[in-house]
């Protein structure tokens, strides 16, 4: 049952279930016959009919159900309906059960301050001894494996010029600070690169077919007048020059006469591992 001061605005509408009631008799219709053609729940028509309106909810969706109920049976209630006054709907207060006061939202925004500032300390204070402590250390003396210390040095050089009968106790060498080998590298005289096992100048523009000695291609294109290719010892294993007129062939023993190994204009021969030039072997 619903108590709700709002269907007091239905008691202008006083009458019309009388006569929803009448007219259905006289249609001849019974209430579950008009419940299945509204679409209701036969209390809800029972209670139309007996202008209960505390069974019916809001005043709102009575109205409408009364419309219905008169469009159904052909019955002019508008005049009724109008003179009904629906109360306002007044939205419900809400009340925050859960309202801080200012000053105790003060007191937590400044006890948070306070537990990061710790945080942060506790955090930053040992990275910041660690990371000072480890700068103010002086760095350790380094020397490279490849160098013998002077001190160590001079006591070989001493135990060496005496005699192999002579008991040689070594001095003791004070140092500060113990020897740590460094990793950085020793300058080495530079050693002159090897000269190229042979040489080949372009006097003028030749196709030439490159192969290494496991038969893979190094070169196959066509080289320009006044170009040379350099190769280093078993870095060819066979060469196909065209027009090998134009093409001077140098190996370390001097000029390579190609006569031998042209046929028409073409020279066809391969290189041994220490850069000598062999004919083709069929």
């Amino acid at each position: 049952m619903i108590n709700d001061p709002g269907v007091n605005a239905l008691e202008g509408v006083m009458g019309c279930g009388e006569q929803l009631r009448k007219a259905r008799e006289a249609a001849g219709l019974s209430l579950e016959e008009v419940a299945s053609q509204l679409h209701m729940p036969v209390q809800v028509v029972g209670s139309l009919e007996a202008e209960r309106w505390d069974r019916l909810g809001a005043p709102v969706f009575v109205r409408g159900q009364l419309r219905s109920y008169a469009r159904l049976l052909k019955v002019d209630l508008q005049g009724l309906l109008q003179q009904a006054q629906i109360a306002p709907i007044v939205p419900p207060t809400l009340i925050s059960h859960t309202h801080t006061p200012p000053i105790r939202r003060m007191a937590e925004n400044i006890g948070r301050r306070a537990v990061y500032v710790v945080i942060t300390a506790v955090l930053a204070v040992p990275v910041w001894y660690v990371i000072s402590g480890s700068t103010s250390k002086a760095p350790p003396s380094t020397a490279s494996l490849d160098v013998v210390p002077p001190a160590e040095a001079s006591a070989r050089g001493q135990a060496s010029v005496l005699s192999p009968n002579a008991s040689v106790q070594p001095a003791a060498v004070k140092q500060n600070d113990p020897y740590i080998a460094s990793m950085a590298p020793i300058s080495r005289p530079a050693v002159a690169a090897p000269a190229a096992a042979l040489v080949l100048r372009f006097k003028g523009d030749s196709w030439v077919e490159i192969s290494a000695p496991d038969g893979s291609s190094v070169e196959k294109a066509l080289i320009r007048a006044g170009e040379t290719r350099s190769f280093g010892a078993g870095q060819v294993g066979r060469m196909v020059l065209g027009n090998a007129a134009d093409v001077e062939v140098q190996q370390a023993s001097g000029n390579v006469d190609l006569a031998p190994y042209k046929r028409g204009n073409v020279a066809r021969f391969t290189v041994s591992s220490d850069g000598f030039v062999a004919p083709v072997s069929h």
